[in-house]
């Protein structure tokens, strides 16, 4: 069976550089918040441009309550997101203690519909939260127009969208926050749980570094509402070697979906939408077909791993 993704592969293409960074850290005798951590932020943060902070935290569905908790966001507020996304990015909605309100997707792109937005938006409206679904980014120039005329926070989910850009800026940079997943099979994953918030405010940052250990401050006195979401020394000094590569990665990914995209060209498929202007980040490479369930059986009696992402759009979800 080709599986349908492989983060074994993955360790495996970089296996001497991790090897080291695990070596280093169980060396180090600091396995929590230390210098990996402290170095895969800054690393992080620079990889997207200048005058940026970033949060790692345990996981990217704490990323997203901690962006909400860090706004001040509580009960009654309301977020619009994509009916169309990972559970993950409403599982975080909900617990910052907020409610999600689901927007429909474009049909070319998958990602949130901007006109979706603008007709969801009420007066208990507090956050727009895009989701750059499949690694394909959301029309950030219309939704920041929406935002600004209403006077309202940004929040990219940016799980399966690293390294993706639009018009030469990288996605994640739009917003005021951005949450990013490091789970093992993201463009950027590690070797087990972890997540990192990128923001455009040093306040905010140091905020959101406060909230993601109790609400401590440096005299661990709590001083803000906090939870435990703290990034791991083993899985920072891991997705410090990953993001080297994240550039040189996501272009074997598109090389391979434009592999696709010419043997597949002229059967009764949908392929994914690659605007010029636009990198993919190529998380998945998401066809439709009027067959798809006839077709999905028998790519797996052939051998080739593939999956539904996603089965259910959130709204139809029993929870």
């Amino acid at each position: 069976m080709i599986p349908f993704s492989d983060p074994y592969a993955s360790y495996l293409s970089h296996k001497e550089e991790i090897d080291l960074a695990i070596d280093r850290v169980l060396q180090s005798g600091m396995f929590v918040l230390g210098k990996e951590v402290e170095f895969f932020e800054q690393e992080f943060a620079l990889f997207h441009g200048n005058n940026l902070d970033a949060v790692g935290v345990a996981n990217g569905t704490d990323a997203v309550a901690l962006c909400l908790l860090s706004l001040g966001l509580t009960a009654g507020d309301e977020v619009i997101t994509s009916s169309h996304t990972a559970i993950a990015t409403v599982a975080g909605i909900e617990q910052a203690g907020c409610s999600p309100v689901l927007a429909d997707i474009d049909s070319t792109t998958r990602c949130i519909c901007p006109k979706s937005i603008e007709s969801r938006i009420s007066e208990k409206t507090r956050a727009i939260m895009p989701v750059h679904i499949y690694g394909q980014p959301c029309d950030m120039f219309k939704i920041l127009e929406i935002a600004k005329e209403n006077n309202l926070p940004v929040i990219e989910d940016c799980s399966q969208a690293h390294g993706a850009e639009v018009a030469g800026k990288k996605i994640g940079t739009f917003g005021t926050l951005s949450v990013f997943s490091c789970y093992p099979t993201k463009n950027l994953g590690g070797i087990g749980d972890g997540g990192i918030i990128l923001c455009t405010s040093h306040p905010l940052a140091e905020k959101l570094r406060s909230i993601r250990q109790y609400g401590w401050n440096e005299n661990r006195e709590s001083i803000n509402i906090g939870l435990n979401s703290r990034l791991d020394e083993l899985q920072a000094s891991i997705l410090r070697v990953k993001l080297k590569y994240l550039i040189s990665d996501n272009e074997k990914r598109r090389q391979l979906a434009d592999y696709y995209d010419i043997e597949l060209k002229g059967l009764p498929l949908v392929l994914p939408n690659r605007p010029k202007n636009e990198i993919h980040a190529m998380h998945l490479y998401v066809i439709e077909s009027d067959e798809r369930d006839e077709l999905l059986n028998y790519l797996r009696k052939q051998g080739i791993g593939a999956s539904l992402h996603y089965q259910l759009p959130i709204h139809r979800h029993r929870a």
